[in-house]
């Protein structure tokens, strides 16, 4: 059955020295404060979309590496994600890099970056964001 999330946004004045907030509507977590400034400089405890993106990403990510490994019969004791979404003024979302360390019994590093590698390619944000580069860095703890 498909699902649909939202969140909205409430934003006043002018890119540069206006002000906004973005609300989690489905889940209720939470009202964040986002600014021209906080994306494009400093957070200064405020968020952005490329926060709330590797947000997404890295979420996506664990839990498509985790099916993936459960499936091959291999479940992770542990994946710890991140995600660095980068954004050039001007440009855009120039790039992600997706982190992953594992605690994995029963693998080689080689089948765990396998697995990390097809997650990458077949996690559902991965999917939507085709058009950046996303680059990948897998570790097999022990």
């Amino acid at each position: 059955m498909a699902t649909t999330r939202t969140a909205t946004t409430q934003w006043k004045g002018a890119l540069l020295d206006g002000s906004g907030t973005v609300s989690l509507d489905s889940s209720g977590v939470g009202t964040f404060d986002v600014s021209w400034p906080s994306r494009a400089e400093a957070a200064n405890g405020k968020t952005s979309p490329e926060e709330l993106i590797a947000a997404a990403h890295s979420s996506c990510f664990s839990m498509a590496l985790s099916h993936g490994l459960n499936g091959a019969g291999t479940p992770p004791q542990s994946l710890e994600t991140r995600a660095d979404v980068t954004f050039q003024p001007g440009e855009g979302i120039t790039g992600i890099v997706i982190s992953v360390k594992g605690h994995v019994p029963g693998i080689t590093a080689e089948q765990f970056q396998e697995a990390a590698e097809t997650a990458k390619a077949n996690c559902p944000v991965s999917k939507a964001l085709t058009g950046t580069t996303i680059t990948l860095n897998a570790e097999l703890l022990s």
